[in-house]
């Protein structure tokens, strides 16, 4: 496995890999890596010639200072698990590598970048653009791997690929969770005993609405899945959004679509740790 900084050295690699007719994958991420994102890398490895990682926190992508300074690095121990996984290539470039020059691109893909995590996040998905764009440009991936943990930023990706007529598959892989159910994420490293305990109640609540939706409205399960969690003490949902599962926007009645997925945003602990998470109601 190397390892590059640069992105013509990277480039000049992909080239030799390419005359060669083996197709490429690209895993991006930002480090602080677990088993969700080895997932994405034995997939890709699986179904690629060449399977690229890279390694790098985007500080276009955060509308909070401090959650950038806190976001969990460790470079060394994200290539011991990409050696594991059989990666051919981690791309762990500088910031100033990454934009020489500010990125004053602007994308929106309304409504699915301006709902949810849009609403709550302003400017975040324009970063997710401004720096996968990037990569697939670098890279020029024939495949891409994202974790459907992260739900609504792969719709947004989708939305992105296709107004940049970019060609590169966009591949949806499973949510992985630890044996108490919660979905793992680089955050979780951050929560403290305390919090990592309580966390799970948030998949708790929202797998056991599926069977309580099967005989109460729609509106009804939302406000006992925020109810459920609400009461655990240290956890504060930001939003329950029940919503279509090919437009994201709300739906009142479990009959309004034949895709309806929950998604929600909680907070937890003292500090706190911002953690993600969704359950599909209905799917098509």
């Amino acid at each position: 496995m190397k390892v590059f900084k640069k992105i013509v050295d990277l480039q000049n690699a992909l080239f030799e890999e390419r005359k060669q007719g083996k197709e490429i994958g690209l895993v991006p991420t930002m480090g602080a890596l677990h088993e969700g994102h080895a997932s994405l890398v034995r997939r890709s490895v699986g179904e690629n010639g060449v399977t690229v990682v890279s390694v790098f926190v985007n500080p276009t992508q955060f509308n909070d200072k401090n959650d950038l300074k806190n976001y969990p690095r460790d470079l060394e121990s994200d290539c011991a698990l990409l050696e594991s996984c059989k990666a051919d290539y981690v791309f762990a470039p500088e910031v100033e590598e990454m934009y020489p020059t500010p990125d004053t691109r602007h994308f929106e893909f309304p409504p699915v970048s301006t709902v949810m995590e849009g609403a709550h996040r302003p400017g975040h998905f324009n970063g997710v653009c401004q720096v996968v764009s990037r990569l697939f440009y670098i890279v020029r991936p024939d495949r891409a791997y994202f974790g459907e943990k992260d739900w609504q930023q792969i719709a947004v990706v989708k939305a992105m690929v296709r107004q940049l007529e970019l060609g590169v598959q966009i591949v949806e892989c499973p949510i992985v969770r630890d044996d108490d159910g919660l979905a793992r994420s680089s955050r979780n490293s951050l929560l403290a005993p305390d919090e990592r305990a309580i966390a799970p109640a948030i998949y708790k609540a929202l797998k056991s609405s599926l069977a309580y939706a099967k005989k109460h409205t729609l509106k009804q399960t939302h406000d006992k899945v925020v109810a459920d969690i609400n009461k655990v003490e240290g956890l504060d949902v930001e939003y329950f959004s029940i919503v279509d599962g090919n437009t994201l926007q709300d739906v009142a009645e479990w009959e309004d679509s034949p895709y309806i997925v929950g998604c929600i945003t909680v907070y937890c602990g003292k500090t706190p740790i911002r953690l993600i998470d969704h359950i599909k109601y209905k799917e098509a």
